[in-house]
Formats: C-alpha cells, structure tokens, sequence
C-alpha cells in the first residue's frame, strides 16, 4: 500500500471513530427510560418504547463498530494491514476508505 493512500486511510478512521462517538452519545441519550408518569398516551407511549428499542440496537451497532475502529487504527502500521484475512489479496484501496474497519476483500465479506 502506498504512503498516500495509508495516509487517507488514517484520516478516514480518524473521521469515523469521531463520527461514531458522535452517535454513541446520540444514541445513549435518546435510550433513557420513558417514566410510566408521562402523560403521552397509550399508542404514543408504545411508539415511544418501540423507537426506544431500535435506537438501543443502533447503540449497540455503533459501540462494536467503534470497537473494530479502535482495533484498526492500532493495525494500521502493521506491514500485513489492507490484506484480506480470508483469502490473503489486497484489500482495495476504495473499500478501505468507506469501511476502514474492514478486515475482508468484497468477495470475502
């Protein structure tokens, strides 16, 4: 992998990994409990409920990205970094830039 391109791959992890702490604490905010003495309704405190659930799953996808963020960025200077972990070819340099926690070639993943 080329300097350059290793360089834009450091910065597309910086911008996620800041990103994703954007949303982690988003999303923590918006999973507080609804308190039953909330005059809201009945349908409107269900819909209040159910949002609450998808927004802890959407938490709970962005703290394991952000864990595979961290782990990339730690991986990131070592020689065998961009390499498919399944079938050993170069991972593109484009994928790398949208999903820099990638750890697989398209094929592969």
């Amino acid at each position: 992998m080329k300097k350059t391109e290793l360089a834009a791959i450091k910065r597309a992890l910086d911008d996620e990994i800041k990103s994703t702490e954007q949303k982690i604490v988003e999303y923590g905010l918006l999973c507080q409990p609804i308190a039953p003495e909330n005059a809201i309704g009945r349908v409107s405190r269900m819909d209040a409920i159910n949002n609450k659930s998808i927004v802890e799953a959407a938490l709970k996808v962005a703290k394991k990205k952000m864990f595979e963020l961290k782990e990339m960025k730690i991986m990131v200077n070592e020689k065998d970094f961009g390499i498919c972990k399944k079938c050993n070819k170069e991972i593109p340099f484009g994928r790398l830039q949208i999903q820099p926690q990638s750890r697989f070639c398209v094929i592969c993943a």
